[in-house]
């Protein structure tokens, strides 16, 4: 599913990956570990293609990401890639069922089938009597479940979550895990997640640990 292999990235002087090789197969759920500074979020990053690498490739469902010029990638992106941040990133003006099937139109898909989509989605991850709340509406574990709908709306490969259960209480992040484990039984989803919650980690198929810009374990 991913394949990353000699990854290095630099910001400025500062050498944040420094041969970076990683393989992620298809429907597991994979954590990245280690103290702040160690390059997880980086390395996310470039996995999402929200940014490129200085050395080294990077493959996602057989696509070598560098050969992808600006327009394909962010085709590619949409389609292939889910994104669960730790702050959930709603707009705040639309409701919860908008802020799911909003990327599904982006990627070009009709409304009326984004919308059933984003309805079917959202049942599934227990919201179906939030759908018309807006997101002041909502408390920070349902924010969370929209959130990881907007990110499954377009059916993607590979969700990538940064600290997804980071600003949740224990009983909201603990929610948040076990759907993500009936999210790859159920519909064969693959997750890639950085986290600092121990707990997620050692239950997930595979504990990757990074210090200084390198897997160490």
């Amino acid at each position: 599913m991913i394949e990353a292999s000699g990854i290095y990235k630099s910001f400025d002087d500062l050498l944040v990956l420094k041969g970076i090789d990683l393989m992620v197969n298809q429907n597991e759920i994979v954590t990245i570990v280690g103290p702040s500074g160690a390059g997880k979020s980086t390395l996310l990053h470039l996995l999402g293609t929200l940014d490129n690498p200085d050395k080294g490739n990077i493959i996602i469902n057989k696509i070598a990401i560098s050969q992808l010029k600006t327009k394909k990638l962010a085709q590619f992106r949409s389609k292939n890639i889910g994104f669960v941040f730790q702050f959930h990133h709603l707009l705040p003006e639309f409701t919860a069922l908008e802020n799911v099937f909003i990327p599904a139109l982006i990627a070009g898909y009709n409304r009326t089938d984004s919308s059933k989509r984003a309805k079917d989605m959202l049942v599934l991850l227990g919201m179906g009597d939030r759908l018309d709340h807006k997101p002041s509406q909502l408390s920070g574990g349902e924010l969370q479940r929209v959130a990881v709908a907007r990110a499954l709306i377009n059916k993607p490969k590979v969700v990538l979550a940064d600290e997804p259960s980071g600003n949740l209480d224990t009983q909201n992040a603990t929610e948040l895990h076990k759907m993500f484990f009936r999210l790859r039984d159920e519909l064969g989803q693959t997750f890639v997640i950085v986290t600092h919650n121990q707990e997620l980690a050692s239950l997930s198929d595979r504990r990757i640990e990074m210090k200084d810009g390198k897997i160490i374990n």
